[in-house]
């Protein structure tokens, strides 16, 4: 199995769980349907996690599609992936200028990591998109080896 092969099979995997990971986080009880949210932020979920959906078998078929332009369908679907990424991080950096929180009082709470005899509050999606990052740049880097 070549490099190439490799990269498409970690890339098709990692948009399709970008894709259902977005419907199973968001469309619950702690966020598109918690009646504590105002009906616009749900609105902006909603239409927020249908896109990531929707982008997730497109990228998919980019990348494991025979024909023309493989290559460049591979870049494509990588950049289509980390667009969310790169949003997510975009909206971490500049939370303090909009009243953002990580956490929500009646939403998934962190997870708790025990670091020298203190708790540390570890928000899950935040932690998720760091990882993924990576990730996708170990991909793409694959690909092109």
């Amino acid at each position: 199995m070549t490099n190439q092969a490799i990269a498409c099979g970690l890339l098709a995997a990692l948009c399709c769980l970008q894709g259902l990971a977005t419907l199973v986080i968001d469309l619950n009880r702690t966020h598109a349907t918690n009646p504590e949210w105002p009906g616009h932020a749900r609105f902006h979920l909603v239409w927020q996690a249908s896109a990531f959906a929707w982008l997730a078998p497109l990228e998919v078929v980019l990348i494991l599609a025979a024909g023309p332009f493989q290559e460049q369908r591979f870049y494509l679907a990588a950049i289509l992936a980390g667009i969310p990424m790169i949003g997510c991080m975009v909206a971490y950096l500049f939370r303090k200028i909009y009243g953002g929180t990580l956490i929500n009082p009646n939403g998934i709470p962190p997870m708790e990591i025990a670091w020298f005899g203190s708790d540390i509050p570890i928000d899950l999606n935040l932690a998720t998109e760091v990882t993924a990052l990576p990730m996708l740049m170990g991909t793409v880097a694959l690909y092109s080896y």
